[in-house]
């Protein structure tokens, strides 16, 4: 009796059944989460290091580790957060064609639920208005400094989305504005080079909407909230959308990924 012939796997599969498990380890591992060295998953798994590697670059491609090369090589990891998914999210929509507009039009539907969402938050006069007084403070006294202006006032969006007690729509929404505050930052930077920025009485308006917007939240108006930041964001993308003529989604210029990065501790 002959031996049955050996089937050998190949080694695209050995990788991917090893990234699919070290995949598992880093999103349900906690933020102080390390993958071991190269040649301590050799021994783990039982595989050859080309196995390893190319489990590694697969986890890289995804946006869930980098890896260092040399003598201080390894693997550095990320646990995925809006910022990131924006980032893959917005390639997506740069490679459909989505126009500004279009994203625009998705956030005047979705983003000022999520004010309502924290005016009926029991606890909001302890958690939610502290936090949206102090964005405030910080962007009256930033008015007139164009970029750094504009930074601020969009983290008073991003925390208005982050206090909204669903995570999926918290989740969901946050990268759409994350993506969007990207686009809005890189605007801002254009038209700071050009002596284009908007007038400081403009940016003192954005932060008296902002103001209205957290007394109501403040006063539990949910419907006064959502309806004051509804007309906020039309007014505020206006001014995007005019200056870029309403263009496709580009999640991939340098002057985007920059602002994202910088602003919202994001690795691309």
């Amino acid at each position: 009796m002959t031996n049955p012939r050996r089937v050998r796997i190949p080694q695209r599969r050995i990788a991917e059944t090893v990234a699919a498990e070290l995949r598992t380890r880093i999103l349900s591992g906690d933020d102080e989460y390390r993958l071991p060295t190269q040649d301590q998953l050799v021994q783990d798994f039982g595989v050859s290091y080309p196995s390893i590697r190319e489990a590694l670059r697969i986890l890289e491609t995804e946006g869930l580790v980098t890896v260092r090369r040399g003598n201080v090589g390894g693997a550095e990891v990320h646990r995925p957060n809006e910022s990131s998914a924006a980032y893959h999210l917005g390639l997506a929509l740069q490679g459909a064609r989505v126009t500004l507009g279009d994203l625009a039009s998705g956030l005047r539907t979705l983003e000022p639920m999520c004010a309502a969402e924290c005016a009926r938050r029991a606890d909001r006069a302890e958690v939610v208005i502290p936090a949206l007084e102090a964005n405030i403070a910080a962007c009256e006294a930033l008015i007139g400094e164009g970029i750094e202006f504009t930074h601020t006032a969009r983290e008073f969006h991003d925390l208005v989305v982050s206090f909204t007690p669903n995570a999926t729509v918290r989740y969901v929404v946050s990268s759409l504005v994350a993506l969007w505050s990207a686009q809005e930052e890189a605007w801002a930077e254009v038209l700071t080079k050009r002596g284009e920025y908007p007038s400081p009485t403009d940016s003192a308006e954005a932060v008296h909407t902002h103001v209205r917007i957290t007394e109501a939240i403040a006063a539990g108006d949910d419907a006064a909230a959502e309806r004051l930041y509804r007309v906020h964001l039309a007014a505020t993308q206006t001014l995007v959308l005019d200056r870029f003529d309403n263009g496709v989604v580009n999640a991939s210029a340098d002057v985007v990924r920059q602002a994202m990065q910088s602003s919202r501790g994001m690795r691309i």
